[in-house]
């Protein structure tokens, strides 16, 4: 969420009219990583539950009939928390989440109390923040609420607000000497945690909203990432300030860092927090909630880098789940669908940002899946791609149980077929297969699940192995047989196979495997073991046949190796395979492993 009373940075398909005016002054089979902070309860699964940003933050016609941003009352959360636990509390939903604005008047002037603390504004909240929570409480639901990192600049008051709790401490005490800014809208000075008075403050935060009775904290414009980088945008000890304070409290408080968070503090963010956004906003900021192609695309390219860091006590938040209002949402039902299935799938939070007094028979089908459910709460790893990002992907997660969870999502603006090869998800022969949006089995399937899919469209089914496993002969990158073209080297790796791979990939850098043996002519589904930071693209071929492009996702940084399959053609005897950056920068390259038999 990315709090109104700030100039908003253009995010990937947000135009300059929705740019905010500034006012008032976000696998592969592997286990789920363990999260390395606090007590992991509070997030021993993704939440599940309901926030308010994205009616607070829709032109959609009725949702704020005060001015921007109005949706935020008292009653209006209540009236959803109502039918929250009337329709999908049986189903796992329990956290209502206020976001920003519940301080702020609707001319967006904030309150404070007599310590520098957020205040309740009184129109929107007549009752209070506590009255809030327990009523919350008393439906058998947990109470979220909202604040920005770092001191509000209108907090200040010229350095002479005395602390809660805190004797001789004051707002001057807390923050840096020249007054810099922080967050991802620079509306609050940062915090200078060298002084022994700003723990204190952010306890005094802590005890608030403790006292109060909520469950859940979003702390919102955390650096680096939000858009913002550099010394002043780091907020790492905020969130380490903010952990100790919540554990000094006794009470056990989600934190929620957001948004588009920095993958290279991942380490930090799974130390101090429960979960935190990889992306920036889905809404749309128009008269819809969301679209398709402001953000919802984007987490398909965003999330695999996120993939491993995911697991009980923290998770990776894709940031509300927006499916359950028909024309409201502003996506087709294939869209709703698609959307679901990648949330579940990449076992992020699923809080849905819908009027949940207004949701239609298809969004209720959505929301209440339990099977779908089940893959977003289960012991499972997330999903991860186990195909190029191209067009047509499929993403898998070995379970616990041997079986895979295997989705396939037509991105392209047309219908298309997508496949999802068994030996992509380490399997060979016979599986029966479930379709778990439909409820169905589907019976037993061979080699492939092939399904025509519509424009954005998706599938979700569990993969029951009934045949062998896979055997596949390994290519090493690094291999003296090769030949490396352009810039391409060989580098060490310690994560790699043989602890090298080759590198330097790009205007041209080109790897050729030579001797690649196999018994058949077909075409394979080569796994290729690569390093890459971000997603790249690669040209792919075999002999002197024709190239085909595909772009690898992310891995996360230039430490960790994933693996995708891209199909090649043989033929029998040897061959090569050759990676081929052309004019872009490509992945670099650990080994290839090559299956005993073609698809079929």
């Amino acid at each position: 969420m990315r709090s109104p009373s700030y100039p908003v940075l253009p995010a990937r398909g947000l135009t300059a009219a929705v740019v905010l005016a500034l006012t008032a002054g976000l696998t592969t089979a592997v286990p789920a990583a363990a999260h390395t902070g606090g007590p992991p309860g509070p997030a021993a699964k993704p939440y599940m539950g309901w926030s308010s940003w994205s009616m607070q933050s829709s032109k959609y016609p009725g949702l704020n009939p005060d001015g921007d941003y109005s949706y935020l009352t008292e009653a209006n959360v209540l009236k959803q928390a109502d039918a929250l636990a009337a329709r999908l509390k049986p189903y796992g939903y329990t956290y209502v989440n206020l976001d920003s604005g519940w301080w702020r008047d609707k001319d967006w002037k904030p309150g404070f109390d007599a310590h520098a603390r957020q205040q309740a504004d009184p129109v929107r909240f007549p009752h209070g923040m506590k009255a809030v929570a327990d009523h919350l409480h008393g439906l058998g639901l947990k109470a979220g609420i909202y604040l920005p990192v770092g001191l509000e600049k209108e907090a200040y008051g010229d350095g002479k607000v005395p602390l809660w709790h805190a004797d001789g401490c004051t707002t001057a005490d807390i923050v840096h000497g020249d007054l810099r800014t922080t967050n991802g809208w620079d509306s609050a000075y940062k915090l200078d945690f060298a002084k022994p008075c700003t723990q204190k403050y952010v306890d005094s935060q802590a005890r608030m909203i403790a006292s109060w009775g909520y469950d859940f904290l979003k702390l919102d414009g955390v650096g680096p990432g939000s858009f913002k980088s550099g010394e002043n945008y780091d907020n790492v000890a905020d969130v380490a300030a903010w952990q100790k304070a919540i554990a000094a409290t006794g009470r056990p408080v989600h934190l929620e860092l957001s948004w588009s968070l920095d993958i290279g503090h991942a380490a930090d963010w799974k130390k101090y927090a429960n979960g935190w956004r990889v992306d920036t906003d889905v809404e749309c900021y128009c008269n819809t909630l969301v679209s398709w192609e402001n953000s919802v695309d984007d987490r398909f390219t965003d999330t695999p880098g996120w993939t491993r860091h995911a697991g009980p006590g923290g998770w990776n938040d894709l940031d509300s789940l927006d499916v359950g209002n028909g024309a409201m949402d502003g996506l087709t039902k294939a869209e709703r669908q698609t959307y679901a299935t990648l949330w579940a799938v990449a076992k992020s939070p699923l809080y849905t940002g819908d009027d949940l007094t207004r949701l239609d028979s298809y969004g209720v089908k959505l929301l209440t899946n339990r099977e779908v459910i089940a893959v977003d709460q289960g012991d499972s790893p997330p999903a991860r791609p186990v195909t190029p990002s191209d067009p047509q992907q499929v993403w898998a997660a070995k379970n616990p149980d041997g079986t895979r969870t295997v989705a396939l999502f037509n991105l392209a603006d047309a219908p298309a077929a997508v496949t999802a090869d068994f030996s992509s998800l380490g399997l060979t022969g016979k599986a029966s297969v479930r379709d778990l949006w439909n409820h169905e089995n589907l019976g037993t399937y061979t080699n492939t699940i092939t399904e025509a899919l519509p424009a954005h469209g998706s599938r979700l089914f569990t993969v029951t192995p009934r045949g062998g496993t896979l055997t596949t002969t390994g290519y090493e990158a690094e291999a003296a047989a090769n030949t490396l073209g352009g810039r391409a080297s060989v580098t060490d790796c310690s994560a790699c196979s043989g602890g090298r791979k080759v590198g330097d990939l790009y205007t041209g850098g080109s790897l050729r495997f030579n001797d690649v043996v196999v018994d058949r002519p077909g075409t394979y589904l080569v796994k290729v073991a690569y390093i890459s930071g971000d997603p790249r693209p690669v040209n792919v071929s075999a002999g002197s046949g024709a190239a085909t492009r595909h772009t690898f996702p992310s891995t996360g940084d230039w430490g960790t190796v994933e693996t995708v399959s891209v199909p090649v053609t043989l033929k029998a005897g040897s061959n090569t395979v050759t990676f081929d950056s052309g004019s872009d920068y490509a992945p670099d390259i650990d080994r290839i492993d090559v299956p005993s038999s073609p698809r079929q």
